[in-house]
C-alpha cells in the first residue's frame, strides 16, 4: 500500500500535498518522513480574516431566510401565517406556498444563488442535497428563472438509494422531501457561486420516515401535548407552545492532512487501528484550556465566521484534554433546529479545516489511549410564556411544578435507560463510553446536592428547605466574592443536571443528535402523560387537591425510580458493582444495546405517541445493525492490509537487519546479544499467526440474522483486530525509526 507524498513549495511559500500511487519512497525516504517535512514547512495560504470590513454582530444570520428577512419580503398575512406555524405548532397553510417561494428565490438570486437544494437527514446520520437550478427555458432560445411554492414544498430524490432498513427495496424508488418551515432555509457559499438550501423532512411514497428529522418532529409534538397538560394543572392554559431545546457541544480533533494521508486507516476508518503510545499524552494536562495554536485558532476563527453567516450561536471554543483535540460549544436552540446547525457544524469544521491544511476528525476514538470525543447535548424544555420548565429557582422545594416536571425526566430515564443507551449504540462510540474518559455505559442521573436534598426530603414526607447557594471567597482582597451553586457538577455522570437544563453526556461527537433527541422527547412524554393523568384522575377538576396528591405522587415517583439518581463517582468499579445491586442495565456494546430497540416497551412507546410505526423502528434497528457489521468489516480488512502489506514489510526488514548484524559481528569474533533478534521475531511470528486469525473470523460465512453478525463481529472480530494491533504497536516499539511506515501519534497529535 505505497503512498507516495509529494511536497510542492508554491512561489508564495505555501505548499499543497498530492497524494498518488507509485513507489513508497520519496525524496524524503518514505512517505512518512515526505508528511513530516511538509507538515513543518507548512505556512498558511488561506489570507488572514479581516473582520473590520464586516463587524461579527452584522454577520449572523446574513445568509438565513430568518423571520427579520420574512417580514421584509412577505405579505403582512404570510407572514403571520408562517410565523404562528414556527412559534406555534399551528398547521401550515399550503395556500402560501407560492408567495413565500418567490419572496425566497429573489432573496437567494440577490445573494447569488443558481441553484436550490432540499437538504435532508438520511439514517446514515450525514447530510444530503438534492440540487436543481432555478433556470427554466422559456421556449425563445432563452431561459427564465422559476420556483414556484410546488417545488419548495416537495422535492423526490431516490428513496431506495439511502438506507431503509427494508422499507424501501431497490425496485421501489419514489421517496419525497417536504418543507420543514420551522427550521430555515439558508445560503451555502462557495467559490464559485451560492445555493439556496431548504432544510426537509425525508419520507418514502408510503409515508414513512426515512430520514432523522421526521421522528424529531414529531416527538417534539408529543412532548408539547403532554407538557400542556401538565400546565394545565397549574392554572396555565395559554396553550404557549413548549419545545425541547438543545445545545449540543462538539469534541473534535485536527489532524495535519500529510499525516492524515499516509494513514489508510484514518481516510478510510476515521481512526487509527495502530498506533503505539507516545512517551507524552495528555498525563501532565497541560493541553486543556491551553492556550490555542495560531494555525488552529486562524481556522477557529474562519469556522464561526462562516457559522455566524448561517445563524449557529456558537459561544464557546477551547483546547479539550488530549492533545491535538478542541471542542466548540453553541447556546441554546430550539431541538429540530439544534440538529439541522449540528450538522452544518461538523460539514463546516470539516471544509474550513482544508483551506488550513488539516482534516478535522470527529471519530468517537481517533486515537487510542488518550481520551476520546463526545458530543454533550444539553437539554431542556419550556415557552414563551413559561420560560425553561426546569429553572428551579432559588427554592426549588417551593417550585411545585418544576419538582413535577424534574420527577417526571427522573422516572422517564429509569424506565427507559435502555433505550437511552441504544441511541448513542455504534461501533465507534462503544471504544469511548465505559473507558474512564467519557461516562459509564450504565444510565444513571445526577441531580447535585440541592436537588438530591429536596427529594430525599419528598420521599420522606414532604420537602421544607433547599440548601442555599451561598457566597464563594478565596481570601485575596482584590478578588470580588462570587456567588456559589448549591451543588457540584459530576463529569462521570451520562444524565446529569446542570443548573436549568439536563447533559446527556453519552452522545457520541460522530452522531447526529436526532436519535438521542426523538428518545429523550418521547421517554418525557411519556413520563409527563403519567403524571398528568395520575393528578387528573386524583384531583378530580378540584385544585385545592393538587398539593397533596402531587406529594404522593412525587413519594411514589421517588420510591419507584430513586436507583436512577447516582451523584458519585461513575469510573469506579465500586459503582458497576452497585448498579447492579440497584437493578440498572450495563449495556457495555452496541450489540448489547441494540436488542432494547425490539422489546414491547419500546415499541408500545414510539406507537403510542405516533413517533416512529413499529415498521419505523424496526427499520432503523436493521439500519443499525447494518451500521455496525459494516463499520466493524472495513475496520477489520483495513487492519489485515495494513498489517501485512505495511507493517509486516518493516519488521521483516529490520529483523534482517538485526540478523545481518548478529551474524556478522560472530563471523568477527564478537559475542552478540540475541535478546533483541528474539524478540523481533517473536513478535513477527505472533503477528503473522494474530493476522490469520484475523482473517479466519472475517471469512467465517455472513448470517442472515443480523443480530447474529453483530453478536460474531462484537465478540469475534474485534478481539481478533486487538490482538493484530497488540502485537503491530509491540513491534513499532522495535522497528527502526527510518522503517516505520506509518505517522507515529507523538507526530501527529503534537506537530501543528
Amino acid at each position: 500500500m505505497g503512498t507516495a507524498i509529494h511536497d510542492e513549495v508554491s512561489q508564495n511559500g505555501s505548499y499543497s500535498s498530492a497524494v498518488g500511487g507509485g513507489s513508497p519512497k520519496t525524496s524524503f525516504g518514505s512517505p512518512r518522513a515526505a508528511a513530516i517535512a511538509a507538515v513543518t514547512n507548512y505556512k498558511p495560504s488561506a489570507p488572514p480574516m479581516n473582520f473590520r470590513d464586516t463587524p461579527t454582530g452584522e454577520l449572523f444570520n446574513c445568509n438565513v431566510f430568518s423571520p427579520a428577512v420574512m417580514k421584509k419580503r412577505l405579505p403582512k398575512p404570510v407572514y403571520k401565517a408562517l410565523m404562528r406555524t414556527i412559534e406555534s405548532g399551528d398547521k401550515l397553510d399550503s395556500s402560501v406556498a407560492d408567495v413565500v417561494a418567490s419572496a425566497m428565490k429573489d432573496w437567494a438570486i440577490e445573494k447569488g444563488a443558481t441553484h436550490y437544494a432540499h437538504v435532508f437527514y438520511p439514517l446514515t446520520g450525514l447530510t444530503a442535497e438534492k440540487h436543481d437550478s432555478f433556470l427554466t427555458p422559456d421556449g425563445e432560445g432563452g431561459a427564465i428563472a422559476e420556483f414556484s411554492g410546488k417545488q419548495l414544498i416537495q422535492g423526490e430524490p431516490d428513496g431506495s438509494s439511502f438506507p431503509t432498513g427494508g422499507i424501501r427495496v431497490t425496485f421501489e424508488a419514489r421517496g419525497y422531501t417536504i418543507w420543514d418551515v420551522t427550521s430555515p432555509a439558508y445560503i451555502l457559499e462557495n467559490d464559485n457561486g451560492t445555493t439556496l438550501c431548504i432544510p426537509t423532512a425525508f419520507v418514502s411514497w408510503t409515508g414513512e420516515a426515512l430520514d432523522k428529522k421526521t421522528p424529531v418532529l414529531r416527538s417534539m409534538q408529543a412532548l408539547n401535548t403532554q407538557a400542556q397538560r401538565v400546565l394545565k394543572l397549574f392554572g396555565h392554559t395559554d396553550g404557549a407552545l413548549v419545545s425541547s431545546t438543545a445545545g449540543p457541544e462538539q469534541e473534535y480533533f485536527l489532524v495535519d492532512r500529510n499525516f492524515y494521508y499516509a494513514r489508510p486507516d484514518l481516510v478510510n476508518a476515521g481512526r487509527t487501528l495502530f498506533g503505539a503510545k507516545p512517551p507524552k499524552g495528555q498525563e501532565f494536562d497541560d493541553h486543556y484550556f491551553g492556550a490555542i495554536p495560531d494555525r488552529v485558532l486562524a481556522f477557529m476563527l474562519e469556522c464561526e465566521r462562516e457559522l455566524f453567516k448561517l445563524g449557529i450561536p456558537v459561544k464557546t471554543r477551547h483546547n479539550e484534554v488530549a492533545p491535538g483535540q478542541y471542542e466548540v460549544a453553541p447556546m441554546f436552540e430550539f431541538a429540530n433546529l439544534a440538529t439541522d446547525h449540528q450538522q452544518l457544524l461538523m460539514t463546516t469544521l470539516k471544509r474550513v479545516a482544508e483551506k488550513y491544511g488539516m482534516v478535522c476528525l470527529t471519530h468517537e476514538k481517533p486515537f487510542a489511549g488518550v481520551n476520546g470525543s463526545g458530543k454533550h447535548v444539553n437539554w431542556s424544555m419550556g415557552s414563551a410564556s413559561q420560560g425553561n420548565l426546569l429553572d428551579p429557582g432559588d427554592t426549588p422545594h417551593d417550585n411545585a411544578q418544576f419538582l413535577l416536571i424534574c420527577a417526571a425526566v427522573i422516572r422517564a430515564v429509569h424506565k427507559y435507560q435502555g433505550l437511552l443507551r441504544s441511541v448513542v449504540a455504534s461501533a465507534s462510540n462503544d471504544h469511548r463510553l465505559g473507558a474512564n474518559e467519557a461516562p459509564p455505559a450504565i444510565i444513571s442521573v445526577f441531580l447535585g446536592d440541592q436537588l438530591t436534598d429536596v427529594f430525599e426530603q419528598i420521599k420522606g414526607g414532604g420537602a421544607n428547605s433547599s440548601i442555599p447557594k451561598g457566597t464563594l471567597t478565596v481570601g485575596v482582597d482584590v478578588l470580588p466574592p462570587l456567588p456559589k451553586d448549591a451543588g457540584d457538577r459530576n463529569r462521570t455522570s451520562p444524565f446529569a443536571f446542570t443548573g436549568n437544563r439536563f447533559e446527556f453526556r453519552a452522545v457520541g461527537a460522530n452522531q447526529s443528535i436526532a436519535g438521542p433527541l426523538v428518545a429523550m422527547n418521547t421517554i418525557i412524554a411519556e413520563s409527563l402523560d403519567f403524571c398528568a393523568t395520575r393528578l387528573e384522575e386524583t384531583i378530580g377538576g378540584d385544585p385545592d387537591k393538587l398539593h397533596g396528591e402531587l406529594q404522593k405522587l412525587l413519594t411514589e415517583i421517588m420510591t419507584d425510580h430513586g436507583a436512577i439518581i447516582f451523584n458519585g463517582d461513575g469510573y469506579s468499579e465500586a459503582w458497576h458493582a452497585e448498579a447492579a445491586e440497584r437493578g440498572l442495565l450495563n449495556l457495555k456494546t452496541t450489540a448489547d444495546a441494540l436488542p432494547v430497540l425490539e422489546t414491547e416497551e419500546v415499541k408500545e412507546l414510539f406507537t403510542k405517541y405516533s413517533v416512529l410505526s413499529e415498521r419505523e423502528l424496526e427499520s432503523r434497528l436493521e439500519t443499525y445493525l447494518e451500521q455496525y457489521c459494516m463499520s466493524v468489516g472495513v475496520e477489520a480488512n483495513l487492519t489485515i492490509e495494513m498489517a501485512k502489506t505495511m507493517i509486516f514489510p518493516a519488521a521483516i526488514r529490520y529483523q534482517n537487519e538485526l540478523a545481518a548484524t548478529c551474524a556478522n559481528l560472530k563471523l568477527l569474533g564478537y559475542t552478540f546479544d540475541t535478546n533483541s533478534l528474539d524478540a523481533v521475531t517473536d513478535l513477527v511470528k505472533n503477528l503473522q499467526d494474530s493476522i490469520a486469525d484475523l482473517e479466519g473470523a472475517v471469512a467465517e460465512p455472513e448470517s442472515d440474522d443480523l443480530m447474529a453478525e453483530a453478536r460474531h463481529c462484537c465478540d469475534e472480530v474485534l478481539p481478533a483486530m486487538l490482538k493484530v494491533r497488540t502485537y503491530a504497536d509491540a513491534l513499532e516499539g522495535w522497528v527502526a525509526d527510518d522503517l516505520w511506515p506509518l505517522p507515529t501519534y507523538q507526530e501527529m497529535l503534537f506537530i501543528k
